[in-house]
């Protein structure tokens, strides 16, 4: 074997080196002139937003070069209505055609259609979140199900793209939108056309007849393939890092259902606004959803530590992701529930009493478009559904409590709620713990007393006049009427840390010793009352005075006076329980 002569080596090595220089100078060259081309078409568009708008159709501006190869979706806009999160500002001439398109969503629809699908949002992130790594190759896959009824176009798919481009591809397994039986035209065979050419798998689900919330998402699980399930609202905004936390605590416990921190988009001005993390699920005698401040005992299990998740004791329900087994291990949702409402108090209690948890992840946000009225009209009218689906919850999972729910509405009692034998097996089945268990031990703060002595009417023996809420706020002074027996404003509970409570108000005083209701805070203090079961008075103990008839010059409010034992200080409190009552 010859060798090779070293001249021909190094001409050979001098022409490769040469061809990577040239190779790479082309690299630059074409870079440097597609950057070119992109900022000339952009500032040749006759107005700024025009350029990669995002928006579907064609734009009535003349499109550059580079237009024709990226899809509208994908461009980069600088300066667009809502960018960034900003609100739109509609134009005085167009206000009245606005308000027009308002009610059709009950949003402002001609503000969303301004709005690119794709539009831009800050990281609103606490800043240590965004600091947090999670072991991605992990993380169980997830089928994202929209349930959707005649919703807008731009909301409906700004909530598609908002998922696509905000979550690791690999982590997003489908997305199924599930149609109940909406009327418009352009939620027909024009959105099958359109989520066909997407860049994940998304599909179209029919439901055929108007069937609700719940059972459109039970259809949705049962076609979801990946391993766990993200139920998501039609008019939502995922944000960055949205996706990653929600699986991780999945991952490390599949008994966790999961919910993002839901911040709001104006339904007004689409603008986004930043909800807080010191927030978490509790619910009103009523049985409503409300949110309320995190308590101290909540802030210290955490270590002060908010990127922590929160043991929220409810959850509001649209958004949340659950390990798709665990969500049929523990019931699914309950088939018997009609439309919507209640369905997330019910799958709240049933988590927690059947050895679950419901999370807050602070590191997690989505963005929801709150409306001040519903849009839609519900087959048996708003006010039977909610009372049916209630009526299921408080029968099945509340025991004794469910009283605090039929005292204030004493005509629901005779309110059908369908047969609820399987989920009776079911709690049985699951050897899930008591309601009581669950006020002691997951939410102590709850407005539902886990001990008191009576719920119902608070009766005056001299006047027979009662005490009444009044529908008034906190702040204002405590209505005295005519007992009605009707429940309502008209049910306390004296309960066992001495308090006399309607919903979450409770009977306190001032300086000028006026009989107010404020905010229960379960202190004592000024919101503290003794009921003497042999004089039957009800003595405010920090004041040392009792409760009295109303004054010639108040008749329609109870007064505070020296202790003296005359009828007047005498108060009944209806189905008291003086076995129990031992003070």
């Amino acid at each position: 074997m010859h060798p090779i002569p070293f001249a021909r080596v190094s001409s050979r090595k001098r022409h490769q080196v040469i061809r990577v220089v040239i190779a790479t100078s082309l690299v630059w060259l074409l870079l440097d002139v597609f950057l070119l081309m992109y900022f000339a078409d952009c500032t040749n568009q006759v107005t700024e937003q025009n350029c990669g708008s995002g928006k579907l159709g064609k734009t009535e501006n003349p499109r550059g070069f580079f237009d024709r190869f990226i899809p509208d979706v994908l461009r980069f806009r600088s300066n667009g209505p809502g960018e960034m999160g900003k609100a739109v500002v509609i134009p005085a001439e167009n206000e009245k055609e606005m308000k027009e398109l308002f009610k059709i969503n009950q949003f402002n629809l001609m503000a969303s259609d301004m709005i690119a699908l794709n539009r831009s949002l800050p990281d609103y992130r606490m800043s240590s979140c965004g600091r947090k790594t999670y072991p991605l190759e992990n993380l169980p896959d997830t089928s994202i199900v929209i349930v959707f009824h005649n919703e807008a176009w731009s909301t409906l798919l700004r909530t598609v793209w908002s998922i696509i481009l905000r979550s690791p591809r690999f982590l997003i397994n489908e997305i199924i939108l599930v149609d109940d039986a909406s009327e418009r035209d352009f939620l027909g065979q024009p959105l099958v056309d359109y989520v066909k050419s997407l860049p994940v798998p998304v599909y179209v689900e029919r439901m055929g007849n108007r069937s609700g919330l719940i059972r459109a998402r039970l259809r949705g699980a049962g076609l979801a393939k990946g391993k766990v399930i993200t139920f998501l609202d039609a008019h939502c905004e995922c944000t960055e890092g949205w996706l990653e936390p929600l699986l991780f605590e999945i991952y490390k416990n599949r008994s966790s259902v999961v919910c993002p921190i839901i911040d709001v988009i104006s339904d007004d001005t689409f603008e986004y606004i930043t909800g807080s993390d010191m927030t978490w699920g509790g619910f009103n005698w009523k049985l409503n959803f409300r949110w309320y401040s995190v308590p101290q005992r909540e802030v210290e299990r955490r270590g002060g530590d908010r990127t922590l998740p929160l043991r929220s004791p409810t959850m509001a329900g649209g958004l949340f992701s659950i390990d798709k087994s665990y969500f049929y291990e523990i019931g699914a949702y309950d088939s018997g529930m009609d439309i919507w409402g209640g369905e997330n108090l019910e799958m709240s209690f049933r988590v927690w009493m059947c050895g679950g948890q419901v999370l807050i992840v602070t590191c997690s946000r989505v963005g929801h478009v709150f409306r001040k009225v519903s849009p839609y009209t519900w087959p048996g009218g708003v006010v039977q559904i909610l009372n049916r689906n209630t009526l299921r919850t408080v029968n099945v999972w509340m025991d004794k409590h469910k009283e605090f729910f039929y005292k204030l509405n004493p005509a629901i009692s005779q309110s059908p709620f369908g047969n609820i034998t399987e989920r009776l097996r079911l709690r049985e089945r699951l050897q899930c713990k008591p309601f009581e268990w669950y006020l002691e031990n997951i939410y102590p703060e709850s407005l539902v007393p886990l001990k008191y002595f009576s719920l119902g009417w608070v009766r005056n023996r001299e006047s027979g006049m009662c005490l009444d809420g009044m529908g008034r706020k906190a702040g204002e002074k405590v209505g005295f009427l005519s007992c009605h027996n009707l429940g309502g404003n008209q049910v306390f509970s004296y309960t066992g840390k001495k308090e006399l409570m309607t919903d979450d108000l409770c009977l306190d005083t001032n300086f000028r010793r006026h009989i107010l209701l404020q905010r229960c805070h379960g202190l004592g203090g000024s919101q503290q009352w003794y009921f003497d079961k042999k004089t039957f008075s009800l003595r405010h103990v920090q004041s040392n005075t009792c409760l009295d008839n109303a004054l010639p010059t108040e008749r329609d409010a109870p007064s505070l006076s020296k202790c003296t034992g005359v009828a007047s200080q005498q108060w009944q409190l209806q189905d008291f329980d003086f076995k129990a009552y031992n003070l």
